[in-house]
């Protein structure tokens, strides 16, 4: 005869039923936030509105995961009728969660609506993860997963407060992101460069090819004087992300559609900076050249653009100039170094 926790277990099986519709609902939110565009909204959208909506749905939401998490604590359970209940409020706060997010237009900026969308995902990723842990646990006590997964919730849900108001704002957000990495890329190779680290010094060995094959275990000078005007080029697309985003906190404006695309088109190039840069520091080897060509391709078209958009008046023109003639110049040197070597 079953005795203890096992007793209970069928009729507690049958209590958590509703969560498991609950988790499959929220499943399908999750996959149609992930590829789905939000409408254009028919009545005028006012910001301040959407902002105030969202701040509440996210809190609704937070409380939600609270009550859910308390209710599976400690027994006894809830009953079959209060699970359905509990469910069903969980089920409706992120409904309510994803609804408002569809309110923001794309013609606020894509790069503003790609962060509410990524904050609003992590809400309905972190209450999926909090009804499968529940799912998943003995039904006779508090889990440590059960207690980070609530925490979990929470975080999600305190983001809110710290997404950037409108465009202007979430570009200097996009912006600042992309110069981090370029700024770690930059010390990494320098700090490399000085300390004359074997570059694959992390690569003992290739077990097809046994050791490695016959690359130095150094730089020779040839590669040294390659390197330096990558890390040229390098520290001119630090240099253009960092003035670009002081022309952008000073003279961005998210007040007409024209400006707002604008500022979207400079997130965009941006995005396509800081990846090249990071390859360019992991390929210090030939075949240099094809990754350096690409990074200054990004670097002019951003320079190019910057200059043509509202976020440049005529007094900013100077330094886009001579950051021209800066990529201009190392992007020259890369060439006849890797010319030579051919």
């Amino acid at each position: 005869r079953a005795s203890g926790p096992l007793r209970g277990r069928p009729a507690a099986m049958e209590a958590r039923e509703p969560l498991r519709d609950v988790r499959g609902a929220l499943r399908a939110v999750l996959a149609r936030l992930r590829e789905g565009e939000p409408s254009e909204g028919r009545e005028p959208f006012e910001l301040q509105r959407f902002w105030d909506a969202l701040g509440q749905t996210f809190q609704v939401a937070s409380q939600e995961a609270t009550k859910l998490s308390l209710a599976f604590s400690r027994p006894p359970l809830p009953s079959a009728e209060n699970c359905r209940k509990l469910s069903e409020d969980v089920q409706n706060a992120i409904l309510a969660v994803a609804t408002v997010y569809y309110w923001l237009p794309k013609g606020q900026g894509t790069t503003l609506r790609k962060m509410v969308r990524d904050a609003t995902t992590e809400v309905v990723e972190g209450m999926i993860q909090l009804t499968d842990t529940i799912l998943n646990a003995p039904v006779e006590s508090l889990s440590q997963e059960q207690l980070i997964s609530t925490g979990g919730v929470w975080e999600a849900c305190e983001q809110v407060s710290n997404l950037p108001r409108d465009n202007q704002a979430a570009v200097v957000s996009a912006l600042a992101a992309s110069l981090g990495v370029v700024k770690d890329a930059v010390e990494e190779m320098e700090q490399a460069l000085v300390e004359g680290q074997d570059p694959y010094g992390d690569i003992m060995e290739d077990e097809e090819l046994g050791f490695r094959g016959n690359r130095d275990t150094y730089w020779s000078e040839a590669d040294r004087q390659l390197l330096s005007s990558c890390i040229g080029l390098m520290k001119a697309s630090k240099a253009c992300l960092k003035k670009v985003l002081a022309a952008v906190k000073a003279y961005g404006k998210a007040d007409s559609p024209e400006h707002i695309a604008q500022l979207d088109d400079l997130a965009d190039i941006a995005n396509e900076i800081s990846p090249s840069v990071d390859e360019l520091a992991l390929s210090m080897y030939p075949p240099v050249n094809p990754l350096a060509v690409r990074l200054n391709a990004s670097l002019m078209h951003f320079l190019h653009f910057c200059r043509t958009s509202h976020v440049c008046p005529p007094s900013e023109e100077g330094w886009v100039q001579f950051l021209t003639g800066a990529v201009d110049h190392n992007m020259n040197k890369v060439k006849n170094f890797t010319q030579g070597q051919l």
